[in-house]
């Protein structure tokens, strides 16, 4: 059993005995000094703590040769397996059919060929309402009431996209839920939307400039522009025999032969310049 009084007594002698031992252990004559983060550098390391880089000796590439090395070996792994690997897809490869009358379902993938993308995920549909199968003109009518925005008159496509969840299964399961649950919103006949108006403000139609049908060039435009090219010709050739057609040519040849010469009129030039130093300078002497 156990005395408090004897137990407190050996504690104190043990507590006594270690900060002897303790008080003569040897202590350097300059301590190091603690490092005390500052503001600035408060969640930097300690640059003592950082391990010392060896010499360079002159025996290794630098870091961006080591960087051109590695996108070297990229380019020689596609290239191997553009070689020999894509070929083999070809015996994978089938024969592309149309979608028939019973998927009227379109969806769109986005890949970015084994890049992660935040976009990679999204699901796009698409399909027009005429090809649902079992809706008569009232279930469609309402069906692109319910849709709203999502519907173009001018193509009679619904489009929506869906980028909710993490995977495009994911997201393609929900677009395919939605629309299954719009067609059956559609189906209920206890409320057809027969006095809610359509609206389709939200779509602002494209113009498409059309040729006017007034220039295309047609059997009788291009007689009319035939006969009006051989008049033109005959005036032309009557107005030559006549010798009231004007000859390009002609004139500018007339016109260099009745210009002066360049050389006398540079060298009248440059004597009346002489002349008027000569008598400028005469001025000065006097």
């Amino acid at each position: 059993m156990k005395q408090p009084a004897v137990e407190a007594r050996l504690n104190a002698v043990v507590a006594n005995a270690a900060y002897a031992v303790e008080s003569e252990r040897p202590r350097p004559a300059n301590p190091p000094e603690k490092w005390v983060p500052s503001f600035v550098g408060m969640y930097e390391e300690d640059e003592k703590e950082w391990p010392k880089d060896d010499d360079f000796m002159e025996d290794d590439m630098t870091s961006h040769g080591h960087g051109n090395l590695e996108q070297h070996r990229e380019i020689r792994e596609y290239a191997r397996i553009t070689a020999w690997e894509m070929p083999l897809l070809s015996k994978l490869s089938k024969p592309f059919a149309p979608p028939a009358a019973d998927h009227p379902l379109r969806f769109r993938y986005t890949t970015y060929m084994g890049e992660q993308h935040p976009a990679e995920k999204k699901i796009v549909l698409e399909f027009c309402t005429r090809d649902l199968p079992d809706l008569n003109e009232t279930q469609r009518s309402k069906l692109v009431k319910l849709v709203g925005v999502r519907y173009n008159p001018d193509s009679d496509i619904v489009k929506m996209s869906c980028e909710m969840f993490d995977t495009q299964a994911q997201n393609k399961r929900y677009l395919g839920d939605l629309v299954d649950t719009l067609v059956r919103e559609a189906k209920d006949e206890r409320d057809t939307f027969a006095d809610v108006p359509f609206d389709f403000r939200h779509h602002k139609p494209k113009r498409q400039p059309r040729f006017p049908d007034q220039w295309l060039l047609t059997p009788e435009r291009r007689k009319y522009l035939e006969e009006s090219r051989q008049q033109r010709l005959q005036l032309d050739e009557e107005r030559e025999r006549k010798g009231a057609l004007v000859d390009g040519l002609r004139e500018i040849e007339r016109a260099v032969v009745r210009m002066p010469d360049v050389s006398a009129v540079a060298q009248s030039i440059g004597s009346g310049k002489q002349k008027g130093g000569a008598k400028r300078l005469v001025k000065a002497r006097q």
